[in-house]
């Protein structure tokens, strides 16, 4: 399976891989960023196990583990970078020594500064498609960047660019206004849909680039026994917009009764369920990408070997949705789609 990138016209695979969880441990004061610590040589192995398996494009950040995530994505695509998209994102602050997390910073210095620091740690001369990280920045400000993201395409520093949001509106103004604007990534999966952000993919020739596509992990199935997360990963941090799992580290109870109800769909054909959670979006629009994040190989096998079932069938779909369209609200029944800013 392959999609074109929105307008650009960049193709790639119609599955990504999310790179944040490969770069291990950072934090800001007491709260821990990271989904704890990676195995650096098992991250490579896994990178190189995608590409096996047909997956070509990779989301990363210059803040993954301050800096870390990029570092090892380079090394583990020395030699193959003309096989593959790289993408990453700009816009949070962070001491690459300490691996200690910052502000953020909208400016034009930064978008520059921050890009000449991803392309030494991915050993790339060019980033595919560069996305604003931080969600809920003003859009008057995010469109006072678009001069300078022309410009650095123009110079072929970067290919593409986009914004990681879930604000809809911003999106579709972030994408009217920038000529070579391609992408809007947000979070969306079979629990949680984005119909806002999926029609202004649809309407202005944009990527929707899916980030959360398992919710966070849950949808691997993995946390129905009780199974926790350890204290140094960012899902046992309380942050307000982690609907998923509590500061315990354990599954949020009342999720779990709604993916047994999907069970049944989600792994018709033979698929796992994490694998029909990812068939769901394929057929949810055109414009999916999901990037499940992966650091095992284990992991990666799994994730794409949902390219070989493709999208859920029409009735399928049409199926779950009558099945989850009343349950898609957090478990303390407030509409979904109203996240606040994500540092990650």
């Amino acid at each position: 399976m392959r999609r074109i990138i929105g307008r650009s016209g960049i193709e790639t695979s119609a599955l990504g891989m999310g790179c944040w969880a490969i770069g291990g441990p950072w934090k800001g004061g007491d709260a821990q960023f990271g989904w704890g610590a990676v195995d650096d040589d098992e991250s490579i192995r896994t990178v190189h196990r995608a590409l096996d398996l047909g997956v070509t494009f990779f989301d990363t950040a210059s803040n993954y583990g301050a800096g870390h995530s990029e570092s090892v994505l380079g090394r583990a695509l020395a030699g193959r970078r003309d096989e593959v998209v790289v993408a990453s994102k700009w816009g949070w602050t962070f001491d690459e020594r300490t691996r200690e997390a910052g502000g953020s910073d909208s400016s034009a210095a930064y978008l520059r500064e921050c890009l000449e620091g991803s392309l030494r740690r991915l050993g790339t001369d060019h980033i595919d498609l560069y996305q604003l990280h931080i969600n809920e920045l003003p859009v008057t400000e995010a469109l006072d960047l678009i001069d300078t993201l022309e410009d650095l395409v123009a110079d072929g520093r970067i290919r593409a660019y986009g914004w990681s949001t879930d604000n809809a509106e911003h999106a579709r103004a972030f994408a009217i206004a920038g000529p070579h604007c391609t992408a809007v990534q947000h979070d969306i999966s079979v629990l949680r849909d984005a119909a806002d952000v999926i029609a202004v993919c649809e309407a202005t020739g944009q990527a929707s680039v899916n980030r959360g596509p398992l919710a966070m992990g849950l949808l691997s199935g993995k946390y129905h026994d009780g199974r926790t997360v350890g204290r140094d990963d960012v899902r046992s941090q309380g942050f307000d917009w982690q609907i998923y799992f509590r500061e315990d580290g354990a599954a949020v109870p009342e999720w779990l009764p709604r993916i047994e109800a999907a069970r049944e769909l989600l792994t018709s054909g033979g698929r796992t369920l994490a694998q029909g959670a990812l068939a769901w979006l394929w057929a949810r629009s055109e414009t999916t990408i999901p990037i499940p994040g992966c650091r095992t190989v284990a992991q990666v096998e799994e994730n794409a070997g949902a390219l070989q079932h493709g999208p859920l069938g029409r009735d399928e779909f049409a199926q779950l949705e009558e099945v989850l369209k009343d349950l898609r609200t957090t478990p303390d029944a407030k509409p979904l789609g109203e996240e606040p800013s994500l540092n990650h």
